[in-house]
């Protein structure tokens, strides 16, 4: 090689690097500085779907965060996810946390199940860290005095109390025919809560319940419970399980051939999920649930969908859930105008966030539960998940009984 080939190229590497370092942001330049925000969900293990959907929709609300300029009131600050995975273990989740404060993040949003959030918000509390729960519904995450920790949807025992108040009018305008209840429930502090509350409570409405079943997650074969079910044929099956168990369960009585009056589930895991109802239409059918849902008839909620499919994702609970809940932290770091984690907490004490496609009134905590969030009504009607109560977001009628 001549030498002023060897010095053209050394120019050429030379400028390609000069204009490289250009490009790029320098210290102290003016580009928005990030906020950093951990994002906290089970996306391996027994829950990993639905983790893996919550983290979907935490990057799609940080996506359209940033892309809406950012942290305005912090210069533009750009929101820069800190991804964990509790790997469905609440232990795993607490040590999530551990690196997410090391790291240095302003907030943490997650962590999808109530007994991993309740380890993941007692981690935080020690920080001072703000916790913004995105799904876990057991009552005892807010009732423990924590100030670091807020949950955008309603608990458990809302949820149930909704849905039993429903299920006595719909039975009574039936003409009552539905009279024994047998309640299904996964052992975490979800499922055993929610089925705990349900026996106590469905007496009231003039239920029997013939029995309570508790099953591990996860749990491979539900032959033995269905069997159990035929055995008692109860009028309804109330079922309280998250996704994988929630599916199997209502698909292995379909194969035996279990059709009682009613499947109706308050939250239930699969029962509210476009994936359950396109991946086993007849299975589904009728299922009534009451659960987290979106106001149908927000044009921003359908526009999500399609985004979500678009990506070969379903529209499920735990995307929007977790979608909104992002949203809700930067509405607090916009008024806080601070990532300094006691102002986000007392932003967030102070929030009336209702910029939101959720069918809930301005938001307010209450001791870190927000006393706007409410469950909807839904039934699968005709290959589709319908809003059936209440009246202002119905779609459609509700169908019951399903079975005279």
């Amino acid at each position: 090689m001549t030498q002023p080939t060897r010095n053209r190229r050394q120019f050429i590497a030379q400028s390609a690097a000069a204009a490289s370092a250009l490009a790029l942001p320098t210290i102290g330049g003016a580009q928005p500085r990030s906020i950093k925000v951990g994002v906290l969900h089970p996306v391996t293990g027994a829950l990993a779907y639905s983790g893996q959907q919550c983290r979907a929709g935490a990057l799609m609300a940080i996506e359209d965060i940033n892309k809406a300029g950012g942290i305005k009131s912090l210069g533009g600050a750009r929101i820069e996810a800190l991804l964990g995975d509790a790997q469905s273990q609440p232990q795993a989740g607490a040590a999530e946390v551990e690196k997410m404060n090391e790291a240095g993040v302003s907030a943490v949003v997650g962590a999808f199940a109530s007994a991993i959030c309740l380890a993941t918000t007692q981690a935080a509390a020690k920080y001072n860290l703000p916790h913004i729960v995105d799904v876990g519904v057991a009552d005892q995450i807010v009732e423990r005095g924590l100030k670091n920790t807020f949950r955008f949807g309603p608990g458990y025992k809302a949820v149930t109390d909704l849905a039993m108040a429903n299920l006595h009018v719909l039975n009574s305008v039936a003409g009552k025919p539905a009279k024994t209840v047998m309640i299904i429930h996964e052992e975490s502090l979800f499922g055993t809560g929610t089925a705990n509350l349900l026996s106590r409570e469905l007496p009231g409405y003039g239920f029997e319940v013939k029995e309570v079943i508790k099953h591990a997650n996860p749990t491979r074969d539900f032959n033995n419970i269905v069997l159990r079910i035929k055995s008692v044929n109860p009028d309804i099956v109330i079922p309280a399980n998250y996704y994988n168990e929630y599916a199997l369960l209502v698909r292995t009585m379909q194969q035996q051939r279990v059709v009682p009056k009613a499947i109706y589930s308050v939250l239930g895991g699969a029962a509210s999920s476009y994936k359950f109802v396109q991946e086993f239409p007849d299975a589904s059918h009728g299922i009534i649930d009451c659960n987290h849902w979106f106001n149908p008839k927000d044009a921003r909620a359908q526009a999500l969908k399609k985004r979500a499919e678009a990506q070969k994702l379903y529209f499920s609970y735990e995307l929007f859930m977790t979608y909104t809940s992002m949203m809700l932290l930067a509405d607090a770091l916009e008024r806080a105008k601070s990532s300094e984690r006691a102002a986000l907490i007392d932003a967030l004490e102070k929030s009336t966030f209702s910029d939101h496609f959720m069918p809930y009134g301005p938001t307010k905590f209450v001791n870190g539960q927000n006393q706007g969030g409410r469950p909807l009504m839904t039934q699968v009607i005709d290959k589709d998940i319908k809003v059936i109560i209440p009246r202002e977001y119905r779609e459609a009628e509700p169908l019951f009984p399903l079975k005279a």
